[in-house]
């Protein structure tokens, strides 16, 4: 019998470790709580026939950049679609700030605020290479490009404090206020800084925030074609709730077991030390998501037209409303109007819905094991900027933060992130380490967004993973090129 590796969970991660596992030689068994594989990235019938629904992500801008996904060559594998805006924020006179694809469009649309955001963004946009490679590779090593990570160090200063923030319009304070808000933590904080500003400098390039046509289930599926074409299986059904049930191999002869899941299930191995067991409880997992899905007879009659261009939308009016809205969800409380985020795929993607038909993605954030049910407050927030949307639902789905938190185990009490995503919790995730994938138990390691680089449809950490496991195995390096070259 050869070497034998067993993946728990098929969400990115999960896949991208088990497709590095699979070519590296090993005989790869997933196995998946879900009767449906993918994870964050599963696309299903949720309302009505003919209307799909992506359940988890719908647009992948850090797909499209993940070293990972480059050297798997998913952009050629699947068909994108590159909207020519990648995402807008409605204002109540019926304007909207919108992040166009072309940075110069973006600039001219915002007025005398553009030419700040320009000093902002543009740099950002231009050395996107060199900061994925910081953020997805050497996050806990001395980088290679360190003015690159300078001044983006200095620009999480200018937008993630108060003190910091230089002079924005209120046009580009309520964009940015929308994309920061991405981070599902307080505002202004460090971290939201940090994860919106690296959103938003792939708004403005060649590949700008894409989403996969038909549905994000096309990652997933390529992902799986790829494992069974070099050997590997999947079993769906299979929940694990406790490792000592699990027959995952013999780690003396070479056996490896990877978790695409919540760190906590490592509290239920047998020989994990005490040390490693208190600092995986002392993890923390952030504040939830409350997510409804809308079936609608036509596109969604936005005030400002030119929202309707734009795949995703946030919601939240001005700078000052969203972060208001973020801290009171921070705190432990539902604000009466939420943020917002909303993805309407079908303006760029019909096969989504029956001809002349639309779908509507839509979140809000809430506190941990939230059982408030989102539709009537997104609605009204929709309905607040696109005046006649609530007569365009002919049907809706949603899902409570605790019924998502049942759904996928490794969404812990509704968090998407796979943890609260802090400054500290960026490099402490969810140890302090130099190989945060690594377990002290001989075989096992983590392969979750609850490691580096982080939550984001990447496979990033998936890949690091099963690296990390190769590289302990033979003692070896293994790159990317390796594998996939």
């Amino acid at each position: 019998m050869g070497r034998r590796a067993t993946v728990v969970g098929s969400g990115p991660n999960g896949l991208a470790a088990a497709v590095s596992l699979a070519r590296a030689g090993y005989d790869v068994r997933v196995v998946e709580a879900f009767h449906a594989i993918g994870g964050g990235v599963r696309t299903a019938g949720l309302t009505l026939p003919g209307f799909r629904h992506d359940v988890g992500s719908a647009v992948h801008p850090a797909a499209r950049s993940s070293l990972f996904f480059r050297a798997f060559g998913l952009s050629e594998r699947i068909e994108w679609i590159t909207p020519e805006a990648s995402y807008a924020q409605p204002l109540d006179d019926g304007r909207a700030a919108i992040a166009w694809n072309d940075l110069e469009r973006t600039v001219d649309g915002l007025g005398p605020g553009g030419r700040a955001y320009r000093r902002l963004v543009a740099p950002l946009t231009r050395r996107l290479g060199e900061l994925v490679e910081f953020t997805g590779d050497q996050l806990l090593r001395v980088p290679r490009h360190p003015l690159v990570v300078a001044g983006f160090g200095a620009r999480m200063l200018a937008t993630g404090t108060r003190a910091g923030r230089p002079f924005f319009s209120p046009d580009v304070e309520a964009l940015l206020a929308g994309v920061l808000a991405h981070g599902n933590t307080r505002l202004p904080s460090l971290a939201a800084a940090a994860s919106g500003l690296f959103l938003a400098a792939h708004a403005h390039t060649a590949e700008g925030w894409s989403l996969p046509r038909g549905g994000a289930q096309r990652i997933a599926d390529t992902l799986v074609e790829d494992l069974k074409a070099h050997g590997g299986m999947l079993e769906t059904g299979v929940h694990v709730r406790n490792l000592a049930e699990l027959d995952w191999g013999d780690p003396d002869a070479g056996d490896l077991l990877l978790l695409d899941t919540a760190p906590r299930l490592l509290l239920s191995h047998p020989d994990i030390p005490d040390r490693y067991a208190r600092a995986i409880r002392a993890y923390r997992h952030g504040s939830a998501a409350a997510k409804v899905d809308f079936a609608l007879d036509g596109p969604v009659p936005w005030a400002a037209d030119e929202v309707g261009r734009a795949p995703t939308v946030h919601l939240g009016g001005s700078r000052a409303e969203v972060e208001e809205a973020e801290n009171a969800v921070a705190a432990g409380r539902v604000p009466h109007r939420p943020y917002v985020l909303a993805v309407q795929p079908t303006t760029v993607d019909p096969s989504r819905a029956p001809d002349g038909k639309h779908v509507l993605w839509a979140y809000i954030h809430v506190p941990p094991g939230s059982t408030l049910d989102p539709t009537e407050a997104v609605t009204r927030q929709v309905e607040r900027f696109a005046p006649g949307f609530r007569r365009r639902v002919i049907a809706s789905h949603a899902v409570t933060a605790a019924e998502r938190s049942r759904q996928n185990p490794s969404d812990v009490d509704g968090d998407i992130l796979g943890g609260a995503f802090t400054i500290t919790q960026a490099v402490r995730r969810p140890v302090l380490s130099r190989t945060p994938w690594r377990t002290p138990m001989p075989g096992v390691y983590l392969a979750s967004a609850s490691t580096p680089p982080g939550p984001g449809v990447t496979g990033m950490p998936g890949w690091h993973a099963a690296r990390q496991a190769l590289t302990d195995r033979t003692g070896v390096p293994v790159t990317l090129d390796d594998l996939f070259g």
